[in-house]
């Protein structure tokens, strides 16, 4: 059995430092093989760095995917190429940075991991279904194969959490910073749940402090945001799968305090 961990949007500094106390002692204590994390926040005020994504990797993440803010810092370009296991989605037009796909090679096995976006409320790209039936076309494609769909409409999520069933070990939702209560094992077989989650502070709006958030709402005025302080919890879904049949066997969600 292969244990996969996925976890929700990594928020700023104190998400990544947060990840760091509790990944490890999780890692042990439920016997992963693979942690998966969304880190398209883990830089402070958005996208990634090359610090973020290092502080993730060295904490005991293995791939790092990302959605919307993917390029929101034109340094972050570079690692987009010059790292194989931080993915943007693949549904970006291909002049984009970066790949949307990775194969983890785990020795007995082998782990693809695919980034995608959703359209709905988001900018529009190319259609994610049909992205993901083009990639798993590809020859000789590993039997164990994860998606983080990063999306705002929760029907979207949905639709394409049946989609993929049967085709994929698991599909975990990412972006809405709010963890959904629905992980379940699909009618063939693949793990899912809506959303993941978020990485970072409890009292805040989706990590940022709510007095700003309230702000904004009221005056309808630009507001710059500031991470939110005081407790956290690292919101995440681990999905078990047979690694002969790359089906998923158990589906669990797990909010780390």
């Amino acid at each position: 059995m292969v244990n996969i961990l996925c976890i929700g949007d990594v928020v700023g500094t104190v998400g990544c430092q947060f990840l760091r106390e509790k990944l490890p002692g999780l890692k042990r204590l439920k016997g992963l093989d693979l942690v998966i994390c969304n880190g398209e926040n883990s830089a402070d005020g958005n996208g990634v760095t090359r610090s973020s994504i290092q502080h993730l990797f060295d904490s005991g993440v293995d791939v790092i995917t990302t959605g919307n803010h993917s390029f929101r810092r034109r340094e972050s370009y570079d690692l987009y190429e010059e790292v194989p296991t931080l993915l943007r989605p693949a549904n970006l037009p291909p002049a984009a940075p970066g790949k949307g796909m990775c194969v983890v090679d785990m020795g007995r096995v082998q782990v693809a991991v695919i980034n995608l976006i959703g359209t709905l409320y988001l900018e529009s790209q190319r259609c994610p279904f049909e992205t993901l039936e083009s990639l798993l076309k590809a020859p000789d494609f590993p039997r164990l194969c994860v998606v983080d769909f990063h999306a705002e409409a929760t029907g979207e999520k949905r639709a394409m959490g049946f989609f993929a069933d049967g085709k994929v070990t698991a599909l975990f939702g990412t972006h809405t910073h709010v963890q959904t209560a629905d992980e379940c094992i699909l009618p063939h077989s693949t793990g899912y749940i809506t959303d993941a989650g978020m990485t970072g502070p409890i009292h805040s709006v989706l990590g940022v402090k709510p007095e700003i958030s309230i702000q904004k709402f009221v005056t309808k005025m630009p507001t710059r945001f500031e991470l939110a302080k005081g407790p956290c919890r690292m919101d995440c879904a681990l999905f078990s799968a047979d690694e002969k049949t790359g089906l998923c066997l158990e589906a669990e969600r797990l909010s780390i305090v």
